[in-house]
C-alpha cells in the first residue's frame, strides 16, 4: 500500500482496492493507533461543527434562551383579539405545565427600552407561561419593524390561521402604523386585492365592538358586513353594545355571539318590514284604494278603474285636509 492510499484511506474514508482477505476486513485495517485517531478527529469535527452552529445562532439570536415574562412588552400592532371564553387556552396551560413548553416564542430587544424585549409571536404560550408563573422558552433575533410585523403574519398562518376579521383588523393596523401595502401583503401572505378588502372592512367596524365580539372564526367577509349594514345608526349601535354584554354574561362563545347578534338584528328588520295593509270601499262596495303601511311610511292606491280622478282630487285637498287634521289635534289637547 502506497503513502497516498494509506491517507486516502484514514482521512477521506476510501477503501483501498486489493486481493487480501485481511484489507477487506475494516475491523483489522483500522485497529490500534489508527482507529483511536480516526475516532478522535472524527469527534473534533462533529464538535467543530456545532460549535459553529452555536455561534451562528448567537450571532443570528437563535440561541433558545428562558426569559422572565415580565420582561417582554406587546408588538406595536395587535393582530389577535382576545376572547374572554377560550377552552383552547386552558388546555395549552395544562400541556405546558404536565410536558413543559416545547415550542419556544420568538422575540426581539426593544428598540426603546434597553435590557427588555419585544414579541413577535408567541402570545398564547407567554401568557400560559405567565399563569403558570414560569419562564418562557424564547428565541432572539435582531429584527426590523417590518421583519417583526412579517414574522407576526408568519407565524399565525403557520401555526393557526388568524380568523378573517382578525386578518383585516391586522392589515388595518399595519397600514394605520405607516406599513407600505408590499409588507401587509408579505405579513399576510395575500395579494393587494385581499388586503384592500380587509382594511375596507376594519374601517367600517368600531373595534371596541368587534372586540366584544371576538375573533369569530367561523366567520367570513359576508357575515360581517351584513353587520356592517345594521350598524346605520348611532342607535343601532349603542343596541348592539346593549346585546354583546349580555352574551358575555351568558359565557356564548365568539361565533354564537356574532350569531345571535346578526339574528337579533334579523329580527327586527323583518318586523319593520312588516306590511299592514287596508282596503278603503265606496259607498257601492267596490274597493276604490289600497292602504299600505310599511317601514314608517303609508301608502293610498287608487284604483283609477273604479274611482278615476278620484286620486287628483284628494291631492288638490291634502293642504285642507291637513288643516283640518291639526285643529282636530288642537282640540284634542285642550283641558
Amino acid at each position: 500500500m502506497s503513502r497516498k492510499d494509506s491517507i486516502n484511506s484514514l482521512f477521506l474514508n476510501k477503501s483501498i482496492p486489493t486481493t487480501s482477505s485481511a484489507a477487506k476486513s475494516p475491523d483489522r485495517v483500522r485497529t490500534g493507533a489508527i482507529s483511536a485517531m480516526g475516532s478522535s478527529l472524527h469527534e473534533m469535527a462533529e464538535n467543530a461543527k456545532k460549535a459553529t452552529k452555536l455561534q451562528q445562532q448567537l450571532a443570528e439570536g437563535e440561541a433558545v434562551i428562558s426569559i422572565d415574562t415580565n420582561s417582554i412588552d406587546s408588538s406595536k400592532i395587535v393582530d389577535r383579539i382576545p376572547i374572554d371564553v377560550d377552552p383552547a387556552f386552558d388546555t395549552l396551560v395544562e400541556s405546558i405545565a404536565e410536558h413543559g413548553q416545547q415550542v419556544p416564542i420568538l422575540v426581539r430587544p426593544n428598540p426603546q427600552v434597553s435590557g427588555r424585549f419585544q414579541i413577535a409571536y408567541g402570545r398564547r404560550r407567554l401568557r400560559a407561561a405567565e399563569r403558570l408563573g414560569l419562564p418562557v422558552r424564547a428565541i432572539v433575533r435582531s429584527l426590523s419593524d417590518s421583519q417583526l410585523y412579517i414574522a407576526q403574519g408568519r407565524e399565525n398562518l403557520d401555526r393557526k390561521d388568524l380568523s378573517f376579521i382578525e386578518k383585516a383588523f391586522f392589515a388595518k393596523n399595519l397600514e394605520d402604523n405607516g406599513c407600505d401595502r408590499s409588507t401587509i401583503v408579505a405579513a399576510l401572505v395575500t395579494d393587494k386585492s385581499d388586503v384592500s378588502r380587509y382594511i375596507a372592512v376594519a374601517r367600517q367596524l368600531p373595534e371596541s365592538l368587534v372586540k366584544l365580539i371576538g375573533p369569530a372564526p367561523k366567520a367570513g367577509r359576508a357575515r360581517w358586513m351584513a353587520l356592517v349594514e345594521h350598524l346605520a345608526s348611532a342607535e343601532k349601535l349603542r343596541s348592539a353594545h346593549d346585546m354583546l354584554s349580555r352574551y358575555a354574561d351568558d359565557r356564548l362563545e365568539t361565533d354564537a355571539r356574532l350569531d345571535a347578534l346578526l339574528r337579533a338584528f334579523d329580527g327586527s328588520a323583518k318586523k319593520n318590514r312588516t306590511t299592514k295593509v287596508e282596503a278603503w270601499k265606496t259607498p257601492l262596495g267596490k274597493r276604490g284604494a289600497r292602504i299600505e303601511a310599511r317601514e314608517g311610511k303609508t301608502t293610498i292606491i287608487f284604483e283609477e278603474k273604479v274611482v278615476p280622478d278620484f286620486a287628483q282630487f284628494v291631492s288638490e285637498k291634502l293642504d285642507v285636509l291637513y288643516q283640518e287634521y291639526q285643529e282636530r289635534n288642537d282640540e284634542g289637547d285642550k283641558p
